[in-house]
Order: structure tokens, then sequence, then C-alpha cells
């Protein structure tokens, strides 16, 4: 079915710059592509992450001003998904060892409410229709993602309540919020055992099986499934933008997108709460909002109508 997705609005709220083109990239493309304004909020800068390519490690700039080496990435990210974008203005917390307290001023160490008060101002601003957000652990147990999705959810219960950050704009309220879950076992599993049927001699399927235990790791807890399947390329492109963080090798890469539009063309995310009524099983993210799939191309109502 056609998507028809003019005048609606997605926002998607991440931790670190990188994480908009791991995490629903495609998914962004396909929704520019039909019409709907996409704004990517990343909360932090990323200036404590890890230099994971070894030749960017070596460029003097990586050492001497990482923060500003990853604003230049998210820029060119932007560029090639077509998304809006804007910073939270949080400091990374980085990835602590367990037990140890993250940085004084780092953005998990900011009382949520007063985290949430930005992230509240900019959805008054954008008025999305729906939000993309991590999953109560954070999609991975990173602070800065589960204080991430700490304050989207603060977010959608506060935007639209006028004695809410009173001094944030007008009240907004958001129709539906979900939770990216892309890296699923159905889908690795799916993909695999297309791999194996259609190459089983392929090295590919030897170095799958030892790492089958890792990427089958996360529950498959889907309700959408989003087909993007034309968009991976510009997907890759994107995350391979952020190359400080992505190495030419990563397992990102792993299996061939032909591969993938064949087994799992898809983007899947669990739906968290809406405001509108939904099916058990959606192909839409849009889905019950006018203007969603299926619609006439008539101007969206506001949820708070």
């Amino acid at each position: 079915m056609t998507v028809n997705s003019r005048g609606l609005r997605l926002i998607a709220v991440h931790a670190h710059p990188d994480d908009e083109s791991s995490k629903g990239a495609a998914t962004y493309a396909h929704y520019i592509d039909a019409g709907a304004e996409v704004l990517i909020v990343s909360c932090t800068g990323g200036e404590r992450g890890d230099i994971l390519n070894e030749l960017i490690a070596r460029d003097p700039k990586s050492r001497r001003d990482l923060a500003g080496l990853r604003r230049a990435e998210m820029a060119h990210a932007r560029e090639i998904i077509g998304f809006e974008h804007r910073w939270l203005g949080y400091q990374d917390s980085g990835l602590p060892p367990e037990g140890t307290p993250v940085p004084k001023g780092s953005f998990a160490d900011v009382p949520v409410e007063i985290s949430a008060e930005a992230l509240v101002r900019i959805v008054r601003e954008f008025k999305p229709h729906v939000m993309i957000t991590y999953n109560e652990q954070g999609g991975y147990p990173h602070p800065d993602h589960i204080r991430c999705h700490e304050i989207s959810m603060r977010a959608w219960e506060l935007s639209g309540d006028a004695e809410a950050y009173p001094d944030a704009g007008e009240p907004w309220e958001i129709s539906k919020v979900y939770y990216e879950s892309i890296f699923n076992a159905d889908r690795v599993i799916k993909v695999f055992e297309a791999l194996k049927a259609k190459d089983p001699d392929s090295p590919l399927v030897a170095q799958a099986e030892e790492m089958m235990g890792w990427f089958t790791r996360r529950p498959s807890d889907a309700t959408a499934r989003v087909e993007v399947g034309r968009f991976f390329e510009r997907r890759d492109e994107a995350l391979r933008a952020h190359a400080s963080q992505v190495a030419p090798d990563s397992t990102f890469f792993f299996w061939p997108n032909e591969l993938q539009r064949e087994a799992w063309p898809f983007e899947d995310y669990r739906l968290a709460a809406s405001r509108v009524p939904t099916d058990a099983v959606e192909t839409d993210l849009f889905q019950g909002i006018v203007g969603g799939v299926g619609d006439d191309g008539a101007e969206p109502r506001s949820p708070a109508s």
C-alpha cells in the first residue's frame, strides 16, 4: 500500500550522533520520501565516544576536537537522509564501569525533569504526530540511552499539559510513541535462514553461526514493521558518514542488502503508547492518524482535537 504522509511529522529522539543512522535511518528516508517532516534530536554530542575506526583515530582532529568531528559527521548524515536536526545540548556521559558514577553535569547526571523541559520545548515547536525513542533499557544499558528513554516518555506525558513547563511553548499532544526494535531475533534468524538457503557454502554462514548468540540476544517484540528496503543503501551511507564510530568491517554491514531485501525488508518498532485507535500489527507508524496509510491526502487533524 502506498504511504501518503503529506503534512505529518515524526520526531526521533536519540542519545548520540550516529544512533539515528544505525537505528532507523531507512525509516526516516522512507517517510521523507512520502512527504512527511522528520526531526532527529540528538541528546548529547557524543564527546566521550570511543573512536572505532583506526584510520580516523590517526587523524589529529579526532584527538583534538572529537566533539567538532562528530558534529561534522552528523551534518553529513543529515544531508544524506534529508531530516531536520536539533541538538538537545547535553554532554555525553560515556560508559563508566559498573558501579562508577557518570561524570558530573553529563546527560545522565542531569535530573530528568530539567532535561525533559528542553525536549518538551522542541516537541511543542515541531508538533510531531509520532515519536520514536528507546525502550526502558535504552535499547542497551548505556546511561545516556536510558536517560533518553526517560525524558522522551516524560515529554510524551507532559507536552500536551498546559500546566507542565508553562514557559516551553503552547501545549501539543503527540498521537503515538514507539520504541525502536530494529535489531531483533526474528529479523536475524530470517536473514540467516535465507543466507543458508541461497548460498550454504558462503563463508558468511560460518561467520554468522559464530555470532548468532549475539545477533539474537534482543527479543522480538515488534508491533509495527515498516517496509523500507529500497532505502538500505542510503541508511548505510548515512551510517558510514559517522566514520569515527563505524569501522569499515562493522557488523552493521554484515548482511548483504539484497539478501536483507529478500528476507526482511523492514525496520521494526514496538508501539509503546497511543492516543488514537491502532491495529495489533501495523505497517505504518502514522496508522490511525489522518494522513497516514490509505488517507486521501488531507491535512492531518491535531492529535489534541
